[in-house]
């Protein structure tokens, strides 16, 4: 299963809208993409980018995210289709079901996006893509998966399958 959702980031140009997609089993980023603006091409990128960082893997997944017009919209129902994606939303007014992708957004701004102050979305862009990958992605050790980073458990899952096959 992938989460994802939608975020706000201030920026001395305007908002900057980042959608994230999430590995929940590694809980890796595994796709991201930035825009000025909350259009359904905004988590398509990011539903594309995942799965193109999959290898094109992306049979059976199921794709998880609130009730949010962009994950509801016929152009990401027909994206998923060709990408053979499931979807699935949360229930309304169920804050519980989009837990694991609101408590990435909580790490990203507690944990250096409020430290900082941007003064263009091309720069917010750059920082927040090189936290994701350097620090979250590759750093910040997660109590869920041992006390190892995303790209660790990944690996350790990895190897571990290789060598029962």
């Amino acid at each position: 299963m992938w989460t994802s959702d939608i975020t706000y980031l201030a920026t001395g140009q305007g908002w900057l809208y980042l959608c994230a997609v999430r590995d929940g089993c590694s809980r890796r980023v595994i796709g991201y993409a930035f825009s000025d603006s909350l259009h359904t091409d905004l988590v398509e990128t990011a539903l594309r980018r995942a799965v193109l960082f999959r290898d094109g893997e992306s049979t059976g997944v199921i794709f998880h995210a609130d009730r949010g017009c962009q994950y509801t919209s016929t152009q990401l129902a027909d994206a998923a289709e060709e990408l053979d994606v499931r979807l699935s939303v949360g229930r309304t007014g169920v804050c519980w079901d989009n837990a694991q992708h609101e408590s990435f957004w909580s790490t990203l701004k507690t944990e250096f996006y409020n430290r900082y102050q941007f003064a263009t979305r091309t720069e917010a862009t750059a920082s927040v893509s090189e936290w994701i990958e350097t620090i979250y992605n590759r750093r910040r050790r997660h109590s869920a998966l041992g006390h190892t980073s995303p790209v660790t458990f990944e690996h350790r899952l990895t190897t571990t399958a290789s060598k029962a096959a």
